[in-house]
């Protein structure tokens, strides 16, 4: 099945989908040094977002949660993709500016929200980012 999606980043992955309807703030609820969502009132408190297609309504929080995704670049425990709602441009901050001084990023894409509900934890998915047919496949 094919889901349309609106480019954000471009860029090409797959893996497993991580899928929350709880918003994320990358400071203070992602550990930057495992890559483990820290943050114990989150509903995947403990799970790893490394090399998930990270399923997440929308992120909150601060302009330094870009830099947590940054250091998660560098250290290769940035998750695959991520899939959004409604993605805020903080949230793309950090992956441009790791393709920058790494070389490394990940795609970020937006979903309809009766798309959104369709992505569940543990399904496996491709997704394309691009200008023009961005789609996510499970």
């Amino acid at each position: 099945m094919e889901i349309a999606a609106t480019c954000i980043l471009p860029g090409t992955n797959r893996g497993q989908l991580l899928s929350t309807r709880q918003p994320i703030s990358f400071w203070g609820c992602v550990d930057p040094v495992t890559g483990n969502i820290s943050d114990r009132r989150h509903e995947l408190f403990g799970e790893s977002i490394s090399e998930k297609v990270l399923v997440f309504p929308f992120g909150k929080g601060s302009s330094t949660g870009s830099l947590m995704i940054l250091e998660l670049l560098r250290l290769n425990l940035a998750p695959a993709a991520i899939i959004n709602i409604r993605t805020e441009p903080l949230l793309a901050t950090g992956p441009v500016v790791g393709k920058h001084f790494y070389g490394k990023t990940f795609p970020i894409v937006n979903v309809e929200e009766s798309d959104f509900k369709l992505l569940k934890t543990g399904i496996h998915a491709e997704i394309v980012s691009q200008k023009k047919g961005s789609y996510v496949r499970i």
